[in-house]
């Protein structure tokens, strides 16, 4: 079975869209479901943003799965460091910087970007950081591949890494994400309206952005992955 582990049950949307069968299973997990997509079963989890939650995530696929765990799959959202990356693009991971290579899925008809992929553990919010973290080797960033990666090669697992861009290297947040999670890394809801309340001018027009990019950026990747083959 593939297992799909993302951060935030949109970013599965577009990947549920293309499958078939689909079942709830009762894991200690925000979001869990098992399905079938291309004639193989799947398990996609969500469990929150941050290497503790998504390795948290991976272990309740394990602990429920056992051997039978073909691939492990990180997925969802980034952010882009290198300029030429756009929103809405596919990147597929090479390796996670610093920590080890990752497999390319097996695909044709789809255009995508692929490099090196950073995983930490902070939303990266301004075009002076994200041309830093570019310098320093990395083309895109994220916050669960890193744990997942570990998980992989712990098990003797395939590990992808599959992402699609939704804010550019060029772009800065108004509101400063590392302020809206919880104390378990979540991103809290109430903290997020508190935060647009006080900069309503900059802050929500943003939030709309992001929201229309991510229903874009979730169907991309449901049809990228929908036509991968692991």
């Amino acid at each position: 079975m593939l297992a799909f582990i993302a951060a935030e049950r949109r970013e599965l949307e577009g990947v549920l869209s293309h499958a078939e069968g689909i079942r709830k299973p009762e894991w200690p997990v925000d979001f869990a479901r098992i399905a079938r997509l291309n004639a193989r079963d799947v398990v996609l989890v969500a469990n929150g943003p941050g290497p503790s939650l998504a390795g948290r995530a991976a272990d309740v696929v394990r602990e429920h799965l056992g051997m039978g765990m073909d691939a492990l799959v990180s997925v969802g959202f980034c952010g882009a460091l290198d300029p030429a990356l756009e929103v809405c693009e596919i990147f597929v991971a090479t390796e996670v910087k610093d920590i080890g290579a990752a497999r390319a899925p097996a695909i044709a008809g789809h255009a995508y970007k692929s490099g090196k992929l950073l995983s930490m553990d902070r939303v990266v919010s301004t075009p002076a950081e994200r041309a830093v973290l570019h310098a320093s080797g990395g083309d895109a960033v994220e916050m669960e591949a890193a744990a997942l990666i570990a998980r992989a090669r712990q098990w003797d697992v395939p590990f992808y890494a599959i992402r699609v861009v939704t804010d550019t290297a060029r772009e800065a947040f108004a509101l400063d994400f590392n302020r809206m999670r919880d104390r378990e890394g979540r991103f809290s809801l109430p903290k997020i309206l508190a935060g647009a309340a006080r900069k309503p001018v900059a802050v929500l027009p943003e939030l709309l952005k992001l929201n229309q990019r991510s229903k874009c950026a979730a169907k991309a990747l449901g049809d990228f992955i929908a036509d991968a083959r692991f």
